[in-house]
């Protein structure tokens, strides 16, 4: 079982340097931001990307995955997302994701993580809300018909970038979130059913399952066959989506590492706690030490 942390926490420091100290902690892999300030594609030069895999070479670590989901260098975290009204912004997402496949073909990562549709609040229909405790509402005609003008348009989008996927032998990973288009298994099961392609599988991030109140120990052996990656961050007993370092919260990690080890996933779990931007390197070295101590009674 291979722990990464994502460099989403290292903002203030250079894409290298972040690398450098999350491999010092212990780290064998890192997941690499695929944004600003790190490694949105078009700033990239060719002594960037030669830079980045010298580095992960020099260090001896492994990039887990490339972290394709927020576009701070267009916009926010969620925009342009795979279902604006605009097409011109849609196109701007399918753009992204594919420079990041091409990006994860040039350094050697297996896989890529995107936004499990975006955000479905006031994108089409005002009436469409979100409950932590429900999940998304669509209680009248109109909010269903947007929502599935919004499920054609996210299929649409992902199924080109699929056929890049194929062709570069990189997978796309959707990671399901609260408040947006997938954001539980049901949801992603009825996605991936739909899409018809190995190249489409699951960034499984145990923090956002459990915000949906599913058990992701559970769910682990029933979305096995698709899972590429994880995603893992502690939760509050409030079920708020907040990221904490592993042990500040309520999520049994104990549970949910067995459950890895008995699927035989061989992939990387990654520490994602964007939060902690103000000291990353505490928080990864508390993470990393929490964590291994689990391992170590598996």
């Amino acid at each position: 079982m291979k722990l990464a942390f994502s460099t989403n926490a290292f903002k203030k420091y250079s894409l290298e340097e972040s690398i450098r100290l999350i491999r010092k902690i212990g780290y064998e892999g890192v997941e690499i931001l695929c944004d600003i300030p790190h490694a949105y594609p078009p700033y990239l030069k060719e002594e960037d990307i030669l830079s980045i895999k010298e580095t992960v070479s020099n260090n001896d670590i492994e990039v887990s995955n490339l972290n394709a989901f927020t576009l701070y260098a267009i916009t926010d975290v969620y925009h342009p997302s795979w279902i604006e009204r605009d097409g011109q912004l849609r196109e701007l997402r399918v753009e992204h994701t594919n420079n990041c496949l091409n990006l994860a073909r040039r350094i050697g990562a297996k896989n890529i993580s995107t936004e499990p549709g975006g955000p479905i609040k006031t994108q089409y229909n005002k009436n469409i809300k979100f409950d932590s405790k429900k999940g998304s509402t669509n209680n009248n005609a109109t909010s269903r018909y947007a929502l599935q003008v919004m499920d054609d348009l996210f299929i649409e989008g992902i199924s080109r970038s699929a056929e890049i996927a194929k062709i570069y032998g990189v997978k796309v990973l959707v990671e399901p979130e609260p408040g947006l288009l997938i954001e539980n298994s049901e949801q992603f099961l009825t996605f991936v059913k739909k899409i018809h392609s190995d190249w489409v599988g699951l960034n499984f991030d145990i923090g956002h399952f459990f915000c949906v109140r599913e058990d992701p120990a559970d769910l682990i052996y029933r979305l096995a066959r698709y899972i590429g990656h994880f995603h893992l961050a502690d939760i509050s007993y409030t079920r708020v989506h907040n990221h904490l370092i592993p042990g500040h919260g309520a999520i049994d990690f104990l549970s949910i590492f067995k459950a890895i080890s008995e699927i035989n996933y061989n992939g990387f779990i990654t520490v994602e706690l964007y939060p902690y931007q103000d000291d990353p390197f505490s928080a990864a070295k508390m993470s990393y030490k929490y964590l291994s101590n689990i391992i170590e009674k598996l």
